[in-house]
């Protein structure tokens, strides 16, 4: 049964300065089944992350639908619902790990793993314990949790955003490049999250440059080539 259906997608940007458009992903057609882990390759610049973010509706998509099936609202295109419920399905049910870190000023590491919990619920005190274990799965050292995470390093975001996305567990997970900064321990201890996700249902769609990293993780791998998904 399918969680996500896309059809027809396109995204292209805009500098109005010189006048120039930048085609990024065109036609994308793809289906997600429940429970299944979609690998996306390709060349840095060929429209990868730029599928995820109009799944989560960072970017408005120029064209197609984007069919997710909720839990909260049914069937429902992520093109052109509204913003209280995109804010409702992020906060809910559709994790995004970035190889970014945005976290609310003056929010601790811990407080941000936590906050991913309380905000669909959780009791505080369940939710410590389950940012806790998160935090040490991930192998945050404990001095960090009561740090502003503006001061850490890459890779310790990167675990950070990991921790964040997957504590709740969510129906549909999206990775951006979720191992890019990560030490050889670090990337076996994703895999094996991965796989516990997928283990409770979990439906995923991950870029990864790291082809090896993939194998026995996802079930499908798409290349994506100047925009356009390519055999």
């Amino acid at each position: 049964m399918e969680i996500l259906s896309i059809s027809n997608l396109s995204k292209n940007f805009y500098l109005h300065n010189p006048g120039l458009e930048i085609k990024s992903c065109q036609n994308i057609n793809l289906a997600l089944e429940k429970g299944e882990f979609i690998g996306i390759v390709g060349l840095s610049g060929s429209g990868k992350s730029t599928i995820l973010k109009c799944i989560n509706r960072s970017y408005l998509p120029m064209q197609g639908e984007i069919i997710y099936d909720s839990e909260a609202f049914g069937k429902i295109n992520l093109s052109t619902a509204t913003e209280r419920e995109i804010l409702y399905l992020r906060c809910h049910e559709i994790g995004y790990v970035s190889q970014f870190l945005n976290v609310m000023p003056r929010t601790t590491a811990k407080e941000h793993v936590m906050n991913a919990l309380v905000d669909i619920g959780i009791d505080a005190k369940a939710a410590e314990i389950d940012a806790n274990e998160m935090l040490v799965y991930f192998r945050l050292p404990e001095t960090l949790w009561g740090i502003y995470p503006a001061t850490f390093s890459g890779g310790e975001r990167l675990r950070l955003n990991l921790a964040h996305a997957m504590v709740k567990k969510p129906r549909l997970l999206m990775l951006d490049e979720p191992t890019a900064s990560l030490d050889n321990k670090t990337k076996l201890l994703v895999r094996d999250m991965l796989v516990k996700l997928k283990d409770t249902n979990t439906s995923m769609i991950g870029i990864f440059h790291d082809i090896e990293f993939m194998d026995g993780v996802c079930d499908r791998v798409f290349n994506l080539s100047e925009g356009r998904f390519v055999s």
